[in-house]
């Protein structure tokens, strides 16, 4: 195949992926119109025994605990005001990736103003430290000024992070992996500016760099040659972002009903530092519908697609399992399972209450995932992962849950996943 196919190919199975996304996303906001008109015609009912059942969650626990005879904290959950509601929990959990850990994980999450349409501004943190000798620290803000003319979304990241690599593409063998340890910063910051309606436009900043890249020495000396000269000891990306954003959900932390679509392009050159100059696309589509319709459970959608569009992407930034920007794809497998220059990922996920009282819940999953090495080949394997969950209920304002799942995969994968906040 001439170079001139190939990339004609290439492109017109991009401009294919980008017109079946906006498809889907066209057809299933239509489907949101039409079911919000129907429950504004239709009051909400206040017959339920779930409805009369006032919330709970692990403040509230704690309160009881340790004044057994003290009044409840009256119910606010339901409730807008400007003031800020803070939650902290230490857990222990365990993943494919960290083996066990210790975490402390806090959530703070308030309103700009007391509108009915206003959206939850919320800052997010935890600190991991894991039996495989693993630092993530994370701290995330999603800050909505009032009207929600604008959006402030900060993403920063140190990770010391021990992990297993497989090679590019869908093929490749779960029992060929090396482990590499590198530590790593992640600053992205991107402005948000309301053209319309839950419609907005924005710029941003991303930089990304790992230094430290080393086999383990478990390895032989011959494949910690081959993997340094393929990964190098450093790699550094730094360039802008454009942003397109439709999301008329309310809240972030645990959506309840809506629409997010998300489409990031973003451009690394040389000229801004990063070591090679390479460009990608992020399209990010997501729906929630309450099923049964009235209830307080979640169908829950999500669509991503993933594409290294041009030039040379270090080969730790390449689209890969539970790499995403919330690390939360792939339940199922490992981090880094699998990775290439493209990948397409769909998870469906339903949520349901288990107590009334809103402080335990439950829910299953299923995702789908494939990976290329080339964005010009064909849909030739798609990997399977599914579970259930636990969602404990850490602060009733924010909605933010502690998620407990257990997910399986192909070939014997299987293993816990521990989050603060949904996963989508």
């Amino acid at each position: 195949m001439t170079g001139f196919n190939r990339h004609y190919l290439k492109y017109r199975l991009l401009i294919r992926k980008l017109i079946l996304l906006i498809l889907v996303i066209v057809l299933v906001h239509k489907s949101f119109a039409q079911s919000s008109e129907q429950e504004k015609q239709t009051p909400p009912s206040d017959s339920t025994s779930a409805e009369k059942v006032p919330e709970k969650d692990m403040g509230d626990v704690l309160h009881h605990l340790f004044n057994p005879h003290a009044p409840l904290q009256p119910d606010t959950a339901l409730k807008k005001d400007t003031r800020k509601h803070f939650s902290i929990v230490p857990a222990i959990g365990y993943t494919l990736q960290t083996g066990f850990a210790g975490i402390i994980s806090a959530n703070m999450a308030w309103y700009t103003d007391t509108a009915k349409d206003t959206k939850i501004s919320s800052i997010t943190t935890n600190v991991t430290y894991s039996q495989k000798k693993q630092v993530l620290i994370p701290f995330q803000i999603n800050t909505w000024t009032k009207g929600n003319r604008y959006n402030f979304i900060t993403d920063f990241r140190f990770i010391k992070y021990p992990s297993v690599i497989y090679g590019l593409g869908g093929e490749t063998d779960p029992n060929q992996g090396f482990t590499i340890n590198f530590s790593g910063i992640k600053v992205h910051q991107t402005v948000m500016k309301s053209l319309s309606h839950n419609f907005y436009v924005g710029l941003g900043y991303y930089f990304d760099k790992l230094w430290n890249i080393r086999p383990t020495d478990s390895l032989s000396d011959d494949l910690k040659d081959q993997l340094t000269n393929k990964l190098g000891t450093t790699e550094t990306a730094s360039g802008v972002v454009l942003r397109l954003l439709y999301d008329n959900r309310l809240n972030q932390i645990n959506p309840q009903q809506g629409v997010y679509f998300n489409v990031a392009y973003r451009y690394s050159p040389k000229a801004f530092g990063s070591d090679s100059t390479w460009h990608s696309i992020l399209i990010d589509a997501r729906k929630y519908v309450n099923f049964p319709k009235g209830s307080k459970n979640v169908l829950a959608f999500w669509l991503m697609e993933w594409i290294v569009t041009g030039g040379t992407s270090p080969y730790l930034l390449l689209p890969s399992t539970g790499w995403d920007d919330n690390y939360n794809t792939g339940r199922g497998y490992i981090q880094g399972r699998y990775r290439g220059k493209s990948m397409s990922y769909f998870e469906t996920e339903y949520r349901f209450g288990i107590t009334n009282n809103g402080l335990i819940g439950g829910v299953a999953f299923i995702n789908l995932q494939h990976f290329s090495d080339d964005i010009s080949e064909a849909y030739n394997k798609i990997f399977p992962g599914y579970g259930l969950g636990l969602r404990i209920k850490l602060n009733k304002h924010s909605g933010a849950n502690l998620c407990i799942d257990y997910g399986f995969g192909q070939n014997g994968s299987r293993g816990f996943f521990v989050n603060l906040g949904e996963i989508f």
